[in-house]
């Protein structure tokens, strides 16, 4: 037992050391930054932000469109979540929706805004189809429409996941009280959800509040504070000092966002026991449901059908006769397709090394006997990193480490990216660690097995499922990120991402499909393999 915590403690200590290097530093330099000027320190760089023109104004923009865009995403989340949970639609139809429901998760954001601008534009796809253009793409419009495809498929899986585990039984008993509908609806449905609306509410606000890929192509003149961190940053004239003004502001939402889901854990409700019950008949009800989910599954890929026409016509939308041509263009070209191979490689390191990292942060969580406020430290740290930008430990990363020999390196791009996404995987891994039977490293080690053998053969054999789901989380998030990246690639560690992001300014957007379209195919290759083998383990244990 004694070998068993000191290796757990060597384990902690890794673990901690590489948040401390690669998280604390950085934002303590970061903050340091921003009170340094010509005239020394002071809080000058504040005053000169806060005071100038247009960063209220964009503050105020990324506030009333992320406010908005949440709202509309946790209420679309809830319709479908419901359609799956409480209808009596078929069941392969369920399945349809809970699979193309997180599709847009398998494309990089910056990605939406030229799907808009080629959907809804008026040169656009579905422009044409409909003979006129439908809404001004640019400013606040296509901010909206782009964040809420890109939150609707998070708080889907958030609400949907809470849904699951509510007691059904409870609406019985409801109308057998002689409840009117709508207060059953409100009683077994809403009030057990609460919790989970909300921290829906608070994680698609913090989504839309720090994205950088959407504003970068349809914000238009509609400055978000995202797009003014950038210009700060990498823009004509930077200015580092109060770049890192601008992202520490984007900070507080990181603080605010930490308190509130911490305040909100209180109202999640977890029943004892779920009950499986057949779902009362309503035709009206599934009609409705089923419908309204399909329209919006239709809404969401049909802006992206765009992805898959233009890179195979000649030219949008004048020569629309069939070609190739842009796809051999980009495996020929050297530069485009050894982005591609970059990315695969950052994606896959990437994968590698958080689920190494979260694992061993798992077990030092879930399965030892260290002080409960040593473990409070990891559980603290994933919620730090829920919650702070992309942008920001980009820009964090790029002053400690510039004039460093980790400077534009693949090493500097992975461990970004395992920062950046720690939380998720992390609380995979220590909820499905801490359900398995908790003597087995006891027993182990009263049969002589070291700690290490019991859990490479009694341990990880049992985590196998939460072990693929982690490596495809991180490598399908490495795939599509680019908001810390866009600092801290060079030219030689250039992601397909940073890339696209490049190829806008040349306005070469068939090559930016290409790169789209295999980004999205590389990661449903990855989640359909890895899938498949989860589904076949799970089957065998079932067994």
């Amino acid at each position: 037992m004694i070998r068993k915590e000191r290796e757990i403690k060597v384990i902690y200590v890794l673990v901690l050391a590489i948040f401390a290097v690669f998280l604390a530093v950085p934002i303590v330099r970061l903050l340091l930054e921003s009170f340094l000027g010509e005239a020394g320190a002071g809080i000058s760089n504040y005053v000169e932000v806060l005071t100038g023109q247009g960063f209220l104004q964009a503050l105020g923009n990324s506030v009333a469109v992320s406010i908005s865009s949440a709202l509309i995403s946790t209420v679309l989340a809830f319709f479908m979540a419901y359609s799956i949970q409480y209808t009596n639609l078929p069941g392969k139809f369920k399945t349809v929706i809970r699979t193309l429901a997180v599709l847009p998760m398998l494309l990089p954001t910056i990605t939406y805004g030229f799907a808009i601008i080629y959907s809804f534009g008026k040169q656009g796809l579905l422009t044409r189809l409909f003979g006129r253009q439908l809404f001004d793409i640019y400013g606040f419009n296509g901010l909206l429409f782009g964040y809420v495809i890109y939150t609707l498929p998070i708080s889907f899986m958030l609400i949907l996941n809470t849904m699951g585990f509510i007691d059904k039984k409870f609406m019985i008993v409801s109308r057998v009280m002689g409840d009117k509908p709508i207060q059953t609806f409100w009683q077994t449905i809403i009030r057990p959800l609460l919790g989970t609306l909300a921290a829906s509410m608070v994680q698609c606000f913090f989504l839309c509040f720090t994205d950088y890929g959407i504003p970068a192509s349809v914000g238009g003149k509609y400055e978000v504070v995202a797009t003014v961190l950038y210009n700060e940053m990498l823009g004509s004239i930077p200015n580092f000092n109060r770049g890192a003004v601008v992202a520490m502001m984007m900070l507080i939402p990181s603080v605010v966002s930490i308190a509130l889901l911490k305040y909100l854990e209180r109202y999640n409700v977890r029943y004892t026991k779920i009950s499986q019950i057949e779902l009362k008949k309503n035709p009206l009800r599934d009609g409705i449901c089923g419908v309204g989910s399909a329209v919006l599954i239709l809404c969401i890929l049909s802006v992206f059908a765009v992805i898959f026409v233009v890179p195979l016509v000649q030219e949008w939308p004048y020569q629309i006769n069939f070609t190739l041509e842009h796809f051999q263009a980009v495996f020929n070209d050297q530069s485009l397709f050894g982005v591609y191979q970059n990315s695969i490689f950052v994606a896959f390191c990437t994968a590698l090394l958080g689920l190494l990292v979260t694992y061993g942060a798992a077990l030092a969580t879930a399965r030892s006997g260290l002080n409960g406020r040593l473990k409070g430290v990891i559980d603290a740290i994933a919620l730090v990193t829920n919650t702070i930008p992309g942008m920001v430990i980009g820009i964090a990363f790029m002053f400690i480490f510039s004039g460093t020999a980790l400077q534009n390196t693949f090493f500097l791009i992975i461990l970004c990216n395992v920062v950046h996404f720690f939380s998720t995987p992390y609380l995979m891994m220590r909820n499905s660690l801490s359900k398995l039977n908790s003597s087995w490293e006891t027993t182990a080690s009263l049969m002589g097995d070291t700690w290490i053998k019991t859990i490479v053969r009694i341990v990880t054999p049992n985590m196998t499922s939460t072990i693929l789901e982690v490596f495809s989380y991180y490598f399908v998030n490495a795939m599509v990120t680019v908001s810390a990246v866009i600092f801290i690639a060079g030219a030689r560690t250039m992601v397909i991402t940073t890339k696209i992001k490049e190829l806008q300014y040349y306005t070469k957007f068939n090559e930016v499909f290409v790169l789209s379209l295999l980004i999205l195919g590389t990661n449903l290759i990855v989640k359909g393999v890895l899938g498949f083998v989860i589904k076949r383990k799970e089957g065998k244990k079932e067994k």
